[in-house]
């Protein structure tokens, strides 16, 4: 995209010499002699810069400045001064000029100025077009995903959720298997009642049983009084069993049997409890292989496997990265304290190179890093984790096998476009196809929004 710059001077020496000059950057520029012909271009659309004299006749450069920005907040209009201006300069920098510049212009700094306020202000379209995306694609509560690899899980998802059925969930750790976990519960009949999570791997046998059936005073040393356990503060809502491959065989017979007869004993106790729970369990690991090794119960398994979902790693839906990043950005800037306006194209790259064996829980993990350590408005590789400073692009397009043409196709723009820093111009000549064609597949598979 070639940017439109408005140059507005009343010298003309001045305003030929700047126009030249930016017009061998390659840029496109009008010229304006005064303020009310430069309001006027301004105004008939399609300006990305604005480069204006601070004294003129007519409508100042103060006065230009404020109206540009009371249309367009944040539109870059940088300051050209003269002697015994630069304080009315500071003034103008104050009221939201970009930057200013004092006359005779060097136009090597000019150039360096023009050129980081066009990148500033693209990035903070493409993030704002990020959080609109993000605004339409978000589903589930609070699962964003636009990724084909996803959909089954979504189908699933709004055909299980107003049921009874007991529901299984697998991934690998940091997916995002307890957020399905929250979604699920929040599209059932139960969504007012208590969702209760039990992280199984957490606790020994002997209390994990106490956490999940409750005990009775005396029940064990230390067990001063009565309590509840999760089955019973669960009751009519939903238990979500976290890591539930974790629990030993012992464990696995007690709640077999509460699956099936819906009730139990308190530890210590003859008294039997009715509950009423809808169970939703996740593991990271293959149960099947654990059934046949003897670490798991078969029963149990199909008793917890009425529906599986199973939530595919990060590396299997690189298309969410994008907006998996700029949900964390706006989270963590936020809690932070920081006005980040967006993620630079290499640091995309390397997003998009590297191959998360933490999966979401880690590139939530690399952006808080990278907010932390950044000291601008834009995060660069610099601020990067050490694991993703190292990464390089090396030019490979991974497809797993048995994807279908589309899908392909998608995927081999999407990383050519990263791998060119987001130049689209050069993407279609590295593809052998025609601008258009590039900007029309781009629209076609949701990717115009996700880089320059």
């Amino acid at each position: 995209m070639k940017f439109r710059l408005l140059v507005i001077d009343d010298e003309k020496n001045i305003r030929e010499g700047l126009a030249e000059s930016l017009t061998e950057d390659g840029y496109d520029v009008v010229c304006a002699e005064n303020g009310e012909e430069g309001w006027m271009l301004f105004g008939n659309g399609d300006i990305d810069l604005v480069i204006t004299d601070l004294r003129m006749p007519g409508i100042s450069g103060e006065e230009l400045l404020r109206r540009i920005l009371a249309q367009a907040p944040g539109f870059p209009v940088i300051i050209l001064t003269g002697h015994g201006t630069v304080e009315n300069a500071v003034n103008a920098m104050r009221d939201g000029a970009w930057d200013f510049l004092s006359k005779p212009v060097d136009l090597d700094h000019l150039s360096l100025k023009v050129k980081r306020a066009l990148e500033t202000r693209e990035l903070f379209f493409k993030h704002r077009l990020m959080e609109e995306e993000l605004d339409k694609r978000k589903q589930f509560k609070s699962i964003t995903s636009s990724s084909r690899n996803m959909r089954g899980v979504f189908e699933t998802m709004s055909k299980a959720s107003p049921t009874k059925a007991s529901i299984l969930i697998t991934g690998e750790s940091g997916v995002g298997k307890e957020l399905v976990a929250d979604a699920i519960h929040e599209l059932s009949p139960r969504k007012d009642m208590p969702l209760v999570k039990v992280h199984c791997a957490a606790l020994s046998a002997s209390l994990l049983e106490s956490e999940l059936f409750g005990h009775e005073k005396g029940a064990f040393t230390g067990a001063v009084s009565r309590r509840k356990g999760r089955f019973e503060l669960a009751s009519g809502g939903t238990l979500f069993l976290d890591e539930i491959g974790e629990i030993d065989q012992n464990m696995q017979i007690k709640l077999l049997r509460v699956l099936q007869e819906k009730k139990f004993e308190r530890v210590g106790g003859e008294q039997t409890v009715e509950t009423d729970v809808r169970i939703i369990s996740a593991t990271n690991k293959d149960l099947k292989a654990e059934i046949e090794k003897g670490n798991f119960r078969e029963d149990l398994y199909f008793r917890l496997n009425v529906v599986n979902i199973h939530v595919p790693p990060l590396r299997e839906r690189k298309d969410d990265i994008p907006l998996l990043a700029a949900v964390f950005l706006k989270e963590l800037a936020g809690e932070n304290g920081k006005t980040i306006e967006g993620i630079h194209e290499k640091v995309r790259s390397r997003l998009y190179a590297y191959e998360w064996p933490g999966n979401i829980r880690e590139l939530r993990n690399c952006i808080e890093s990278a907010v932390v350590m950044c000291q601008s408005s834009v995060i660069t590789v610099d601020d990067l984790p050490p694991a993703l400073r190292q990464t390089a692009d090396e030019g490979w397009i991974h497809i797993k096998l048995g994807e279908n043409m589309a899908e392909c196709e998608k995927i081999i723009i999407r990383d050519t476009l990263s791998h060119c820093g987001g130049n689209k111009s050069k993407t279609a000549d590295v593809l052998d196809i025609g601008r258009k064609t590039l900007l029309r597949k781009l629209d076609e598979y949701n990717l115009s929004g996700q880089e320059e």
